[in-house]
């Protein structure tokens, strides 16, 4: 399913394909239902991006990996 959101940080609209969400899951999450219950199977940074429309690249940029 594509997904547009629009980041809260850049003023950014990005759509985004997340394979496996459904309508269903975002009425699930939207209806209360945790994120992580709703959205199972769905990688953490592409739930980030259906609540916040951070991208994953944005989250990246902001804070980077420090090894």
């Amino acid at each position: 399913m594509d997904l547009t959101r629009t980041s809260p940080i850049t003023g950014v609209t990005s759509t985004i394909f997340i394979e496996g969400l459904t309508q269903e899951m975002i009425d699930r999450w939207k209806a209360g239902e945790m994120i992580q219950d709703a959205l199972a199977g769905i990688p953490q940074e592409l739930r980030e991006f259906v609540m916040t429309g951070i991208s994953p690249a944005e989250w990246n940029k902001m804070f980077p990996n420090e090894e």
